[in-house]
């Protein structure tokens, strides 16, 4: 009975929120967070319930993907709102996950989404990859940021901060939660096992390979001011010590992909491992079976596929059942985590 009452009064209240919908419409803007760290510029964007006062176009749209339709600084509506950041995965982007954020602002969510630097699209600096601590450190920033901006913080529920994360960005959403790096276990695992991508990346990157940088990436990157997370398909639990998972209290909702592709990870060493080492209590799992990897991606356009196989070979992957196939996979997905956010 209390966790009906619960989803009731949760839906009571955006429900209020979303009172007029028909004059709703999906309003977004940039941010730039503003703090002492000036080497580490964070920038990326918020999607907020807006009013219907800015115009509407197709944005982030191209030969390859479709997009979503928003108006750019439009008036955000009154009244607080949960809030979500969303973290891309390698060689990602703040543009990947906007039709996550078109469906979570359609229920009356406030949405930030950023781009890491040295792991995302445009930002490759390897010393910036390499210091992958920074990562967590990032989304937190974000979260200051925005909750002592002028127009956001009045409209942000601090009570209500959710996460949801891709790939690479699931590993940064499990140090928040409470994951802390094993820098021996992952030293001994990758001398059994170096084809392992997490050790291939840390070759590349020269991740933890100083005694400095092991300090770093082994320190508490939680933040208690996070009520739940959605794992989407993760990379790199074997980096984390045991331990510090299985006491894990902020709740996870894990989302395996177990369908073959380019970027299928093994889930018997990631989300299945992960979810086994977690408190029963404080995870979910799933598994669809027809999710890829690459499937918490945007939607592709007809011709997307083609066009990503004829720049890299092997890219067109990326798009593989990336139209109606996908549009359906993101109406699964979306529904899980909505419903999870509302009762985690």
């Amino acid at each position: 009975m209390k966790r009906l009452i619960h989803i009731l009064c949760l839906s009571l209240l955006i429900g209020a929120g979303q009172a007029h919908a028909e004059d709703q419409v999906l309003g977004w803007q940039k941010f730039k967070v503003k703090d002492a760290q000036k080497d580490r510029p964070i920038e990326g964007l918020v999607w907020y319930p807006a009013e219907n006062d800015a115009r509407v176009k197709r944005i982030q749209s191209n030969g390859v993907w479709v997009g979503v339709d928003a108006a750019k600084k439009a008036t955000p509506l009154e009244g607080q709102r949960p809030f979500v950041v969303l973290s891309h995965g390698l060689y990602g982007n703040e543009r990947n996950q906007n039709w996550l954020a078109e469906a979570l602002v359609t229920k009356g969510y406030i949405v930030a989404s950023l781009s890491h630097p040295g792991t995302s699209s445009w930002l490759r600096d390897t010393g910036d990859a390499r210091q992958l601590w920074e990562r967590p450190r990032d989304v937190s920033r974000v979260i200051s940021h925005l909750l002592d901006d002028d127009t956001f913080a009045p409209r942000i529920d601090p009570k209500n901060i959710f996460m949801g994360r891709h790939s690479l960005g699931g590993w940064t959403a499990v140090w928040l939660a409470g994951g802390r790096y094993d820098g021996d276990k992952v030293k001994t695992d990758c001398a059994a096992d170096p084809s392992e991508l997490i050790c291939k990346i840390g070759d590349t990157w020269r991740i933890a390979k100083t005694e400095e940088d092991i300090v770093s990436m082994e320190q508490d990157l939680s933040d208690p001011r996070i009520k739940a997370i959605a794992v989407f398909d993760l990379g790199g639990t074997q980096t984390f010590a045991p331990e510090t998972l299985s006491t894990i209290k902020t709740p996870l909702l894990v989302i395996g992909s177990p369908k073959p592709s380019m970027g299928s990870l093994d889930l018997d060493r990631e989300s299945r491992a992960l979810i086994a080492s977690l408190p029963k209590d404080n995870v979910r799992y799933i598994e669809p079976t027809s999710l890829t990897h690459f499937d918490f991606l945007g939607v592709c356009t007809d011709r997307g596929m083609d066009i990503l196989e004829n720049e890299v070979p092997g890219d067109g992957e990326l798009c593989e059942g990336g139209t109606d196939e996908r549009i359906a996979d993101h109406a699964l997905i979306s529904d899980a985590v909505i419903s999870f956010f509302a009762d985690p």
